[in-house]
């Protein structure tokens, strides 16, 4: 059996758990048979391959990382229900999460010499002393995987190179099974029928089967495609990808066989916890590429959003008149503001603009724009109009949600480092979840070396680690390689034309049906997904333009084309080819996801921005639907397998040995406009430049100092530093006599004079130091925002506006999949509006203004009183008021309502721990020498 450990983490637990309602009688008759064979039965010991010996590693110990709740995603019936009943858990299921959590009050005594107590070494291999179990998978001789006692992360270790990838493959079913089988149900639109009917399946499923609606022959044919134009690489991608399917079915079996299968089986009616009757499916590879649409939905597809840029450009033209409200229009929409913060500096990449001549622009009539249907024929007791209309804002929601950037990244050149190396802190910001979406490996074979993580299921190739001299890492860049195409109706609501033709739109559908399990209480019911599919992408919305009928479609680039990234990662993971920047760019360059790809060795930093970026036609305008008409198309597309032009590596934003890279999904470089809203004067890469600058004037940059910048940046409360200073100057700027305000301001004040952190008092108090000044601001904001634009815009203008940019993303905001309390805050938010509004209004310099004033009508004593009157109402708001509470946490509980909580895709829950905006899987790396 598996050790199994009490909590370290704090005793009181908020986080969302499998509703298992057993009574004594049931729990005793399913520990039962539960117990004796509670885990798998421990192998014989066997002696590393000869190959690992020659494994180079010139990190020295230079290379560390971290990744909660912890290596262990895999749970047996019995370990559930320990955890359910006496508090116990997997050894190795939630020892990361508390060094994890330890660095948000640790971090400012933070030195060299104890980055370990926050961070894993990340060293290849296991030192003999440290081994905890050594596995031949399945009994094969051309395999190992041998499991470190710190961690429990697997190191596979192969002779050949299918045994390497069959063993990547049989240590991701041990450690993430049920997730890999949730998550390739969810690629399909098939959740709900496999795990059950509960609201959030229902809209999992819903936001992604809407953007990938593909059969199982469209799943298929991304794999022969990938084979057949990618000659050598793709051939062993395929290879790789059906070996490691393999080692995941070994795995199947054997637990199956074993009685160690995951409990979640047995809770959602799969398996017989006693007669071990049913069966788990085996694996295929179509469910890699279903996995792999969901991973590129969530975090590598930047763009869409064209109907709701026309609704809130309508919505100024008619507030203004159509030249007014279009320069109001793109004064917010900020496509390349000159006081914005990027990642390449000294450079100009220009895409996807404003064209001079807009030509072929498809705008709805007013009033016109419905959101088309997804879901039919609902029945049981959710059968409602309302249920339905729900799901769909959810889904609507969760896939905007989806698109906006996370993760960050901090490197320095080793011209400003201490060593003389460069220094390197990154990692991707995923969200939290139980298990966790990433898994640790270490992986070594034939062309194969690496160590990091993978998504699960993914994990064939190490996608974000370290290979034997270099480490590279990613963000989400967000730039647009989605469009949305007018395609006018004829015959009926679903034929319409193409290239002069009336065709018929492919329709797609399924239903789902679900009854209550032990796991989900949700009454039986069941409802039909519908598709309708174009050559331009599925239908997302039905309009009318110029009173002509038509569909919007969304198309991107990535669309049936999830699986062409293999080969990127594949050569990321081979130390035969990626030999220094300048090949880990052309690595990157293989990858169709839009990210941002960062690289370190001991001598060389890189940058490289990655995606398939559609060459527009001339005068087309990305950021509006065009009309469906070969004129406006992507230059020389292929509707039949959606292929076209694409924009050549040297005009993607790159760069070699700048002095500092800073990413937090900020602009990437002045000219290269994204697809997001809010890249401007104020934006959470911000709390990454300015700290990062300071330490490269300063000199002598360390592991230490660049992860306390880090760590720093990510407790700072970006309105508080960056926008309130601004907000006291005006109200400073005249009599305010009123005691709340002044009573506010001096608690505000003190708060950012204390750096705007929100941090406990003391590890593990649950309560902020300079708490009412957070309770304050966090109820001001919204109100400051709408009493300072609202006026001017009016309301249909400044709903619209809103639609496109959220006025505010505290710590507790929902990020749709990733759900709230998910980490990842002050993205997406009017703070550059504020700001630049406020500062023209102070008669500061303003480069790329705001077409209007707004705050006071620009008055700077008008402008005081708004800030006055808001914040003194914002001051009498109870912390209850602000912080109502929810599933997790009671009314009034501030420190609950940022805290990070782990959601639940499984039966092992845990603790809620203190805010911090930095990634999930995090990398500190320093290397000691280059091959």
């Amino acid at each position: 059996m598996r050790r199994h450990t009490p909590r370290t983490a704090p005793d009181r637990r908020a986080a969302r758990r499998l509703p298992v309602l057993l009574t004594g009688a049931m729990i005793g008759a399913l520990l039962a048979p539960a117990f004796p064979s509670a885990a798998a039965p421990a192998a014989p010991a066997a002696p590393a391959p000869a190959a690992a010996a020659a494994v180079a590693d010139h990190c020295g110990d230079g290379c560390s990382d971290i990744l909660p709740p912890g290596a262990d995603g895999t749970a047996t019936l019995a370990e559930i229900l320990l955890d359910q009943t006496v508090n116990t858990v997997p050894a190795h299921s939630d020892d990361q999460l508390g060094p994890y959590a330890d660095l948000a009050t640790g971090y400012p005594e933070l030195t060299e010499s104890t980055i370990g107590k926050f961070f894993n070494d990340a060293s290849f291999g296991v030192p003999a002393d440290q081994v905890a179990s050594t596995k031949r998978p399945a009994g094969r001789t051309d395999v190992t995987i041998v499991r470190d006692k710190a961690t429990g992360v697997p190191h596979i270790t192969g002779t050949t190179r299918y045994g390497t990838e069959f063993g990547a493959g049989y240590a991701a079913a041990e450690d993430r099974l049920w997730l890999m089988d949730v998550f390739r149900h969810v690629g399909r639109g098939q959740l709900t029928s496999f795990a059950g009917g509960a609201p959030g399946n229902q809209a999992l499923e819903q936001e992604f089967w809407r953007s990938a609606p593909y059969t199982e022959a469209e799943l298929q044919a991304q794999i022969d495609r990938v084979a057949a134009e990618n000659g050598e690489r793709g051939r062993q991608a395929l290879a790789d990808a059906q070996a490691y399917v393999d080692g995941i079915n070994a795995y199947v079996t054997a637990s199956d066989k074993g009685r160690y299968f995951p409990g979640e089986y047995v809770l959602t009616g799969h398996k017989d916890a006693i007669l071990n009757l049913g069966k788990i499916q085996p694996f295929k590879l179509t469910d890699l590429v279903a996995l792999a649409s969901v991973v590129g939905a969530l975090f590598g597809s930047g763009g869409g959003g064209e109907v709701d840029n026309a609704l809130s450009l309508l919505a100024a033209q008619s507030r203004y008149g159509v030249q007014e409200g279009t320069r109001v229009w793109e004064s917010f929409r900020e496509r390349d503001d000159p006081e914005a913060a990027v990642t390449v500096r000294g450079a100009r990449f220009p895409y996807a603009g404003r064209p001079a001549d807009p030509q072929g622009t498809a705008l709805p009539d007013p009033g016109s724009v419905t959101r088309a249907p997804l879901v039919y024929d609902r029945t049981g007791s959710a059968a409602t109009a309302k249920a339905d209309a729900a799901a769909e804002a959810a889904a609507k929601a969760a896939v905007g949600s989806a698109r906006r950037g996370m993760s960050n990244a901090l490197v320095v050149s080793g011209e400003h480092t201490a060593s003389g190396r460069p220094v390197a802190v990154f990692g991707p910001q995923t969200g939290y979840f139980a298990p966790q979406l990433l898994m640790l490996q270490e992986i070594q074979g034939p062309g194969l070396s690496a160590r990091g993580a993978s998504f699960a299921g993914l994990s064939m190739y190490v996608q974000l680690g370290r290979g034997q001299d270099y480490a590279w890492s990613a963000t989400t860049s967000a730039q647009d390689i989605v469009d949305t195409y007018a395609v006018e109706l004829c015959q009926d609501d679903y034929h319409y034309l193409f290239h002069g033709q009336c065709v018929a739109m492919e329709k797609v559908e399924h239903t789902n049906s679900w009854k209550p399990t032990v796991a989900d209480s949700t009454a039986a019911g069941s409802y039909r997904m519908r598709a309708w599919l174009t050559k331009y992408g599925p239908v997302e919305y039905r309009a009318t333009v110029g009173g002509k009928k038509v569909a919007y479609t969304s198309l991107r680039t990535s669309y049936r084309h999830e699986v062409d990234s293999i080969v990127g990662f594949q050569m990321l993971n081979d130390p035969g080819h990626v030999t220094g920047p300048e090949t880990f760019q052309q690595a990157a360059q293989h990858i169709n996801f839009t990210f941002n790809w960062f690289y370190a060795d001991s001598t060389r930093t890189a940058y490289y921005n990655s995606g398939d970026n559609p060459v527009r036609a001339t005068g087309v305008d990305p950021d509006f639907p065009a009309w469906a008409d070969a004129r406006y198309e992507w230059r020389n597309w292929n509707a039949e397998d959606n292929r076209a032009s694409y924009t050549p590596p040297a005009q993607h934003p790159q760069s070699l040995d700048q002095d500092y890279y800073i990413s937090w999904n900020n602009k990437l470089a002045h000219g290269y406009t994204a697809a997001s809203w809010g890249n401007g004067s104020v934006h959470r890469g911000d709390l990454l430049d300015d700290r990062v600058r300071a330490l490269v004037q300063a000199g002598n940059v360390t592991r230490a100092s660049l992860t306390r910048a880090m760590a720093q940046a990510g407790l700072a409360d970006l309105r508080a530093e960056q926008v309130l200073p601004k907000l006291l100057k005006v109200l400073r700027s005249g009599p305010v006599d009123d005691p709340a305000v002044t009573d506010a301001v001096a608690k505000l004040s003190a708060w950012n004079a204390a750096g705007s952190l929100r941090t406990e008092t003391s590890r593990g108090s649950k309560r902020y130091a300079h708490a009412e000044a957070i309770r304050i601001l966090d109820a001001w904001w919204p109100l400051l925002v709408k009493a300072e634009f609202g006026p001017g815009l009016g309301d249909d203008l400044y709903a619209a506006l809103e639609a496109n940019l959220p006025v505010d993303e505290p710590p507790g905001a929902s990020h749709g999949p990733t759900g709230g309390h998910a980490g990842s805050a002050f993205q997406y938010g009017w703070w550059s509006y504020v700001d630049k509004d406020v500062r023209a209004v102070l008669g500061e310099k303003v480069e790329g203004g705001l077409a209007r004033a707004y705050c006071g009508a620009g008055d700077l004593a008008g402008c005081r009183g708004v800030l006055a009157r808001t914040l003194k109402e914002a001051a009498g708001r109870t912390a209850a008021q602000v912080y109502p509470g929810d599933e997790h946490c009671a009314a009034g509980d501030q420190w609950c309502a940022d805290a990070v909580i782990h959601r639940a895709l499984g039966g092992i829950t845990h603790a809620p721990i203190s805010w911090q905006n930095r990634p999930t899987y995090q990398q500190v790396v320093e290397f000691a020498s280059h091959r």
